[in-house]
């Protein structure tokens, strides 16, 4: 497991904004057990698992429109 560069995961949701909010929701997620989509130690922190799914293009997400 690395470090991956912000640059390089930026350019996968399109702003760093977005970024923020899908790691933050899918680490969220992979706290309270959801599969990892990506082989990593058993110890890694859900942040670092959530940043290497977004930057392997395995978690997806849905922008709403407004009503």
């Amino acid at each position: 497991m690395y470090d991956p560069a912000i640059d390089e995961l930026v350019k996968k949701t399109g702003s760093l904004y977005k970024l923020v909010l899908i790691a933050a929701r899918r680490s969220v997620e992979l706290s309270e057990g959801a599969t990892r989509l990506v082989d990593a130690p058993r110890d890694a922190k859900s942040a670092l698992v959530a940043l290497q799914e977004i930057l392997e293009g395995r978690v997806s997400y849905k922008i709403k429109e407004e009503k």
